[in-house]
């Protein structure tokens, strides 16, 4: 029992040493530097992705992007159509 009791007690100091922040990782942060960091935001590789980007934002409304994703379904229906295999099984 007392050495469950250690390695327990063992195991929650060694996770708060390694979650607790270092000194020196505050030393050359400072909050003005914080600030003028620019934040990494993914960047939309599809249509898709950037007119939700776009609703998301603000820029369109939910009718515009209810339209242009319809135009986008169907212009990818005229160049890549569904062809669906015969069933040679219900004859």
């Amino acid at each position: 029992m007392m050495i469950l009791l250690v390695a327990t007690l063992g195991l929650i100091a060694a996770a708060i040493l390694a979650l607790w922040p270092s000194p020196g990782d505050r030393a050359h942060r400072t909050p003005a530097a914080a600030i003028a960091e620019p934040a990494e935001t993914a960047r939309p590789t599809c249509l898709e992705g950037v007119l939700a980007a776009q609703l998301v934002g603000g820029d369109i409304t939910r009718p515009q992007y209810l339209r242009a994703i319809e135009r986008l379904a169907a212009r990818d229906e005229e160049r890549h159509p569904l062809a669906v295999p015969r069933d040679d099984r219900l004859a």
